[in-house]
């Protein structure tokens, strides 16, 4: 959970580097917790209750929402760590191919030393 905080710390930060390990719990948090809002919100729309499945739904939205921001700047300080610009990102629009791309770069070990986004995190943990 602390690494799912350190992101929501950084909202907009786009600089530096995020270590693998932060990368994979934020996303990993950020799973389960769309998961649950997305089994409130179902609950909700089924209950019958218009002002229940209202308030289920506007929660669900306003989540994802608020988490796009933190989200594209972890990808991208991720993509910092591994030695390449934020810009690589929209491989992913590349249909297939691309997220396939991307997935592997999230994957890979942080480049050893420092590069031109900062330390390695890793060494300086």
């Amino acid at each position: 959970m602390n690494w799912y905080i350190k992101v929501l710390k950084q909202y907009a930060d786009f600089s530096g580097r995020a270590r693998r390990t932060e990368y994979w719990m934020f996303t990993l948090f950020n799973i389960i917790i769309i998961f649950a809002l997305a089994g409130l919100m179902m609950i909700g729309m089924s209950s019958g209750s218009s002002a229940l499945a209202s308030l289920t739904s506007i929660l669900y939205c306003g989540y994802a929402l608020a988490i796009v921001i933190p989200s594209l700047a972890v990808c991208v300080r991720r993509l910092h760590d591994i030695g390449k610009s934020g810009w690589n990102y929209l491989f992913v629009l590349i249909p297939f191919v691309g997220a396939i791309i991307v997935l592997v770069w999230f994957c890979q070990d942080s480049q050893m030393g420092e590069n031109k986004w900062g330390a390695n995190p890793k060494e300086i943990a």
